[in-house]
């Protein structure tokens, strides 16, 4: 019988498939300390002013906090204002460019009327004056 400690190995028999061992785990001593104790540490005394330092503290993180969420919100919203300042330039320089296009496309097409009325009325003109001549011929005979 071997001895270690708190713990015995008995060798039991050997046998064709192994060998048998029993193991004995000693008890602890009644006296013995265990690994974690049993009534919970007292706590050391916290004085009024470490109370009051902890309060501000934690009230200072608190506004810190608070402030970095205004902070944040202020971005956010100066951004959103720029976007939407820049759609509406956007928007605008549309509505100018579109406007332009619109407007030249109608002076195009009014030079182009024009052109046609000014050219159908030399036709009309020269019918005119041909129907003219062709009855001046005719009144003459």
């Amino acid at each position: 019988m071997a001895s270690s400690g708190d713990i015995q190995v008995k060798e039991l028999d050997k046998r064709a498939s192994g060998q048998a061992f029993e193991v004995i785990l000693s008890p602890t001593a009644p006296d013995a300390k265990g690994e974690f104790p049993l009534s919970t540490p007292k706590k050391k005394e916290v004085s009024l002013d470490e109370i009051q330092k902890k309060l501000e503290a934690a009230e200072e993180r608190r506004k810190n906090h608070e402030a970095e969420v205004l902070k944040h919100l202020a971005e956010k919203r100066e951004h959103e204002k720029e976007v939407l300042q820049k759609a509406m330039e956007e928007n605008n320089n549309f509505s100018k460019m579109a406007e332009e296009k619109l407007n030249q496309k109608m002076e195009a097409n009014k030079e182009n009327r024009t052109a046609r009325m000014a050219a159908l009325n030399e036709k009309f003109k020269e019918k005119v004056c041909k129907l003219m001549n062709t009855y001046a011929l005719y009144v003459t005979l």
